[in-house]
């Protein structure tokens, strides 16, 4: 039997979710099943998930939006903009599978993955605590300071960069498949992802210099656009490392495949947030959580994302 396990891909809590259901389905549900992985990514303008994808026997879907097909047996994430097409909501709320679950006030979905397989299936998630602890810290953004959030010398936190940014096929799989036996820091003295990991944190050096070169700082709002710079990925917190008085960021990026506008408000300062991000996010096909989202355009739309940017700036300076 092939259980087929869709995830938020290029995302720590992303495969940390994959690989905590991984777990608990051989362990609590088929123990023989054979498991492949396939990453989601968001697209221009929010659309709903390709259909081809949900080919196995079961098929899973953690850490990212709802599906209404038929074909999907499990379910579980915890953004608040889970509900994206017209009716997935009703859809979600009349399945009586009893194995898809949305809970948008959870910081990480690893955690509330491993706290419903434990309450609703008997699940022991204590061999993965390292696991946990971690997602709960990255995904939450429950860092002690911004220094420790920029700086990356913790393993997880290396392994964090790691899989934002890698794209070689197979990788963020075997990522999962390590997780589910590992601790974090095992893992990233792997040679395989120590080979990714010099090279990135030279690039993340980098990038910090690039913002602080491009960012504006106005109104209590750090502002930066590096399209022109290629980059779609970069550490979130860099702008709160620079400014630690800072309510709000959002920056302009652009990749191979995705223009996209980022906004986040600072998680040192919580008491300085006013604005729902989701909202603002979907009206623009985009989508996250309250505290942190983004929209993605199609590459050669960088105009369109700007446009975006700049109305979101103004609400936001507002």
């Amino acid at each position: 039997m092939r259980m087929k396990v869709l995830f938020h891909d290029n995302c720590f809590d992303g495969a940390a979710s994959a690989a905590v259901f991984s777990r608990f389905y051989r362990e609590r549900v088929n123990p023989t099943a054979e498991l492949a992985y396939q990453g989601l990514a968001h697209k221009a303008g929010g659309s709903a998930i390709d259909e081809a994808l949900l080919d196995g026997d079961e098929n899973a879907i953690v850490d990212f939006r709802y599906s209404q097909s038929p074909k999907l047996t499990w379910w579980f994430d915890h953004h608040v903009s889970a509900f994206q097409m017209p009716g997935d909501e009703a859809h979600f709320r009349a399945d009586t599978s009893g194995q898809k679950f949305h809970d948008g006030k959870r910081k990480s979905c690893t955690n509330f993955l491993a706290d419903v397989a434990k309450e609703r299936f008997g699940f022991d998630p204590a061999p993965l605590s390292d696991l946990l602890y971690w997602a709960e810290i990255v995904d939450g953004a429950l860092f002690a300071s911004p220094t420790m959030a920029v700086e990356l010398k913790e393993p997880a936190l290396q392994l964090m960069m790691v899989l934002e940014a890698n794209k070689e096929a197979g990788f963020i799989p075997w990522v999962i498949a390590q997780m589910q036996t590992r601790t974090l820091a095992e893992i990233v003295a792997e040679p395989r992802v120590q080979a990714f990991l010099g090279p990135l944190l030279e690039r993340h050096r980098a990038s910090i210099d690039v913002v602080r070169r491009k960012a504006t700082f106005e109104k209590g709002v750090v502002f930066f656009d590096v399209a022109d710079e290629g980059l779609d990925a970069l550490n979130k917190f860099i702008a709160y490392y620079l400014y630690p008085d800072a309510r709000y960021t959002v920056w302009v990026g652009r990749g191979a495949s995705r223009s996209k506008v980022s906004i986040g408000s600072n998680p040192w300062r919580p008491e300085l947030r006013t604005h729902d991000l989701s909202k603002m996010a979907e009206r623009f096909g985009g989508g996250g959580h309250p505290v942190v989202a983004a929209m993605s355009f199609k590459a050669d739309e960088v105009p369109k994302a700007r446009a975006a940017a700049s109305e979101l700036l103004a609400e936001l300076r507002g």
